[in-house]
């Protein structure tokens, strides 16, 4: 099947500091791909190349066949409407409640009547396992929680395709597999596509389909969990096996 995610041969630099190096990569179809490599390898910047965040030097970037960098305006943001975003952090409105957060880009992107887009966010949020904290701040929610009304934001629209920033990032173990298991239900509820970066390895091998590697600027390796585990290449073995001794540079 061809891909949802089509990065072709881009090159992006900021400045003198080149962050990716003829990159390609294909996002497979109903499926989680996660992006896994060092830190400050442009693993995120590649998700914000997918939104239309960034645009790349040379190369391209489609999503369902449309080139991102050529779009603009209107066309731009209501491409954008298509694909959900969980940041790292969440982004939550602290002055909302949780349910006013995750209603919001239905009030801001659609002209579903009031009572529709209650029902919408209420069940939206029973998906994530938020259901009770609706009228919460977000100031009243733990970490783990935050994280979850980030991920019920990001989907309240029922996108096709889902990007996932460091979604485990900072959880313990128990909040780590629940925010892992949600994710996992998330891309079955919609029937869509999630792209997750993470270096939370048992986190990546329970929900992921597919792997991609990202080094020195470029994929440098691709395939399932089993078959990523199985690699060859000295680069993907050091970074599986937190080895200090390899071709990458610590």
């Amino acid at each position: 099947m061809a891909g949802v995610v089509e990065i072709e041969h881009v090159w992006l630099s900021f400045g003198s500091k080149t962050v990716l190096r003829d990159c390609t990569l294909e996002i497979k179809p109903r499926a989680i791909t996660c992006l896994i490599g060092m830190s400050g390898a442009g693993k995120s910047t590649v998700l914000r190349l997918i939104n239309g965040l960034r645009k790349p030097d040379r190369g391209r970037v489609l999503v369902e066949g449309v080139d991102v960098a050529s779009l603009k305006g209107r066309k731009l943001n209501e491409f954008r409407q298509r694909i959900g975003f969980a940041f790292q952090f969440a982004a939550l409105f602290d002055s909302l409640t949780v349910g006013e957060n995750v209603a919001l880009p239905l009030r801001e992107l659609t002209s579903l009547p009031k009572a529709q887009i209650e029902r919408t966010v209420e069940q939206t949020l029973e998906v994530v396992g938020l259901a009770d904290v609706r009228d919460h701040m977000p100031a009243e929610l733990s970490g783990g929680m935050l994280k979850r009304a980030g991920f019920a934001r990001a989907v309240v629209t029922k996108p096709a395709l889902v990007l996932y920033d460091e979604p485990t990032t900072g959880q313990d173990p128990i909040i780590t597999r629940v925010l892992t298991e949600t994710i996992v239900r998330l891309r079955q509820e919609l029937g869509g596509t999630a792209v997750v970066v993470s270096h939370d390895l048992a986190s990546i091998y329970a929900m992921a389909d597919y792997i991609a590697m990202l080094f020195e600027g470029a994929i440098v390796a691709y395939g399932t969990v089993d078959e990523i585990k199985r690699s060859t290449n000295p680069v993907v073995q050091q970074f599986l096996q937190g080895n200090e001794v390899g071709p990458i540079r610590v």
